[in-house]
């Protein structure tokens, strides 16, 4: 038996890159899934529903039309990556308000659905979250791989990451007893039609010798979101070719 069969999961950002691979790997082994986006339309019935995780109304609309037709939320990916357009400004030029924007655009609306979804399964006595972290909440970047770029990591990419998988420990251990599990995933970098120069140089480093893929993520997390994963709590699944081994 699929262990994900007609579970009720809704994945924040499933429009996005590696959002659509979340999404068509849960459906594919049995799940009922709900991509929650900014850029999608109310349409539960293709799986669907409009959600801006930045604002709390949206977020708690969104999980009430779910719950009126499921009755339950078995699981929740917190995936969605919204930014200032700024992003990507290297350490110098980050202005003050940049940074805390970002902060709460990201890191405040992880806290704000896990606040939301957890009162609910708190209820259920059953359910199970992940978080989308990255290696670079774990490890400090490698900024050769930016070499005669002009690309750099956003600081605040770092710290968001590495908050993300804290608090993810920190729900874990908060909400263990009542039967929720909390992990997260941390992907490598993923290909994305980035500087063939960065591209290169980033493979020759990452022990693979490839970038990552939105397919290569994606069963991480539906591992972590079946019955298969029922005594893991707590944990940071690293995909990332090698990369945070060297």
């Amino acid at each position: 038996m699929n262990k994900l069969n007609e579970k009720v999961i809704i994945v924040t950002g499933g429009s996005g890159l590696i959002g659509k691979a979340i999404v068509s790997d849960l459906q594919r082994k049995g799940a009922n899934v709900i991509n929650a986006d900014i850029n999608a339309t109310d349409d539960l019935d293709n799986g669907q529903l409009y959600c801006d995780i930045t604002q709390a109304a949206s977020i708690q609309r969104m999980i009430s039309v779910v719950l009126a037709k499921f009755r339950r939320i078995d699981g929740w990916v917190n995936n969605a990556y919204p930014r200032t357009k700024d992003w990507g400004n290297k350490f110098e030029n980050i202005s003050d308000d940049s940074w805390k924007k970002n902060i709460d655009l990201q890191l405040n609306s992880v806290f704000a659905c896990c606040q939301m979804v957890l009162a609910i399964m708190k209820e259920q006595r059953f359910g199970s979250v992940v978080n989308i972290s990255s290696v670079y909440g774990v490890v400090g970047p490698d900024f050769n791989v930016y070499n005669d770029t002009e690309m750099t990591m956003p600081a605040a990419y770092s710290a968001i990451k590495g908050g993300v998988v804290n608090f993810s420990r920190y729900l874990a251990s908060y909400f263990g007893p009542d039967g929720i599990r909390i992990n997260c995933v941390s992907p490598g970098g993923i290909f994305d039609n980035q500087n063939e120069r960065f591209v290169s140089q980033y493979e020759q480093k990452v022990p693979m010798r490839r970038m990552g893929l939105p397919v290569d993520i994606a069963p991480a997390v539906s591992f972590l979101l079946s019955d298969e994963s029922g005594y893991i709590t707590g944990q940071n699944f690293i995909v990332d070719g090698g990369w945070t081994c060297i």
